[in-house]
């Protein structure tokens, strides 16, 4: 189980290009102690899980995503957070996962799913991310077959990192953007905040998204 104070931080790490102000964090987080939420934001600011930004009047909260302990951090509680669902359907998750013919990989159910939205006609819609080295077409492939005969069907995308990547930075609207606004990180998470900060770093600023 996770501390309850880490719950500050989902607000961050599902939406780690923007800045949050207390308020928003407090509202999202449904915490009535303001003492509560301050005391939790300074030590996870000291921590440098996350940076502080006095702006005006106000204070701005964002995830420090360079830092390789908010990076892990973050992961863990996405993780969480995703193996925690009740609408996945997680033996068919897990028996495509087993299918997958490298060590390496971000696995990601997105779509409706991952709104909690489906239909009992909706496929589920998985992406993998793999390393550079991998060729997307080979994975693909391995999973084909286990993917269209599940029920419900998997929709199966895979990636390359440099692709991913490459979707993040392009100005126009894509499906990768579309998977940073809506995800759930059942593998590989803290990859998924490492190359969301590799991203940032090369002016990936969530435009386009809320």
């Amino acid at each position: 189980m996770l501390k309850k104070e880490y719950q500050l931080l989902v607000p961050l790490i599902t939406k780690p290009w923007k800045k949050f102000t207390f308020k928003d964090i407090q509202m999202l987080c449904k915490k009535t102690s303001k003492s509560y939420v301050f005391t939790i934001l300074k030590k996870m600011v000291q921590e440098k899980i996350i940076l502080e930004e006095k702006v005006g009047n106000l204070l701005l909260y964002r995830l420090n995503h360079s830092h390789l302990k908010a990076q892990v951090y973050a992961g863990v509680i996405a993780e969480h957070i995703a193996w925690n669902k009740t609408n996945l359907p997680y033996p068919i998750l897990q028996k495509a996962a087993d299918k997958i013919p490298t060590p390496f990989y971000v696995m990601i159910v997105t779509g409706s799913y991952a709104k909690n939205a489906q239909k009992e006609t909706s496929d589920i819609d998985v992406v993998l991310i793999i390393d550079d080295s991998q060729e997307t077409k080979r994975v693909y492939a391995q999973l084909r077959s286990i993917c269209e005969l599940s029920i419900p069907e998997i929709h199966l995308y895979v990636f390359k990192r440099s692709e991913f990547l490459e979707m993040l930075l392009n100005k126009e609207a894509n499906y990768g953007k579309e998977i940073a606004q809506n995800n759930l990180l059942l593998h590989g998470a803290e990859t998924y905040y490492q190359m969301m900060n590799e991203a940032m770093e090369h002016g990936f600023n969530g435009q386009g998204l809320s």
